[in-house]
């Protein structure tokens, strides 16, 4: 990608206006699969004092803080929070796979890894960072946390009359195809990920918001592109059906952010059923990933009809 394109998109015609108290431009930041390794940990050093000097309402990592071989150690995880709590801004962070589900690849139990993941990146109902945001998560809604009351990674917060929406959707085919006991996690998973983003969804429509940003580390492959072994399920298809469904039905602005493939992208990838079309008013950003530090930068303007602006902070060096 040429570095002087600057990326805009258009995501809707006509901005609903909100009933949501908060409104007026934001910017914040977007980042992902990164860092892994000593090297890039002290690149991300430089990042976050980038970050600190902007004036940003928080910051978006989609997860996967190591490689996929790992290491996927306690003293690793621990030293990413201690850089991550360097951050000036509310810092928000969901799981990648290389941060759990490709543990077993360092001879570590996947979900063990992910209990861990939460205690030290999930625990409490606020953010990460030297300023804190209120987060709502699934684990502590009395609606869902008798049955999924683990995902304390499941969050969403109202900012610039958008809803905020976290969700754990993985790289590795979404965990589903190695063993029964993942395939079973999986299942499980993803019944609380489509519960939280239905409701969700009735909670923008509630407030009237303006838009909806959700984000997670999978690459969903819109495109069809991956290879599976002969025979194996698409750990993504009830996913996409999902966003498809929402999108369709929400009919307003919705931004789609991803990590998993660290080439970043703004593009349009659900085409519309009835006509073959791109759906305009579902985006997605690809944050850039190793062996790149970057950062996207993205806006949200209620009074905009873009709403959503996104471009590679260092263009506007």
């Amino acid at each position: 990608m040429k570095r002087g394109l600057v990326l805009i998109f258009w995501l809707a015609g006509c901005v609903a206006p909100s009933l949501h108290t908060q409104s007026g431009s934001i910017t914040f930041a977007l980042i992902g699969d990164t860092p892994y390794s000593g090297f890039e940990a002290y690149a991300l050093d430089s990042m976050i004092a980038e970050l600190n000097r902007e004036d940003l309402a928080f910051v978006i990592h989609v997860g996967d803080i190591t490689a996929g071989n790992g290491p996927c150690t306690d003293a690793w995880f621990e030293a990413r929070k201690r850089q991550f709590q360097e951050i000036n801004h509310p810092f928000v962070i969901v799981p990648g796979d290389n941060d759990w589900v490709d543990c077993h690849r360092s001879g570590l139990e996947p979900l063990e890894r992910l209990d861990k993941f939460r205690e030290l990146f999930e625990s409490g109902d606020e953010s990460l960072g030297q300023r804190t945001l209120r987060l709502e998560r699934q684990s502590g809604d009395p609606r869902h946390g008798t049955q999924f009351g683990e995902y304390r990674e499941h969050m969403r917060w109202i900012s610039g009359s958008v809803l905020f929406v976290g969700l754990n959707v993985q790289g590795s085919n979404n965990n589903l195809g190695r063993t029964a006991q993942m395939d079973a996690e999986y299942r499980q998973r993803m019944a609380a990920v489509f519960a939280w983003l239905d409701d969700s969804a009735k909670l923008a429509r509630q407030r009237n918001l303006a838009g909806m940003v959700i984000f997670a580390q999978a690459n969903p492959d819109f495109e069809g592109r991956f290879r599976r072994r002969s025979g194996g399920a698409d750990g993504f298809l009830e996913f996409r059906n999902a966003l498809l469904a929402l999108a369709l039905d929400f009919k307003k602005p919705i931004l789609f952010v991803h990590g998993d493939t660290h080439h970043h992208r703004v593009d349009h990838p659900l085409a519309d059923p009835a006509t073959g079309e791109p759906m305009r008013n579902f985006s997605r950003v690809i944050v850039f990933g190793s062996p790149q530090t970057r950062w996207v930068r993205a806006t949200i303007d209620a009074e905009d009809p873009l709403l959503f602006r996104a471009a590679p902070a260092d263009l506007f060096r």
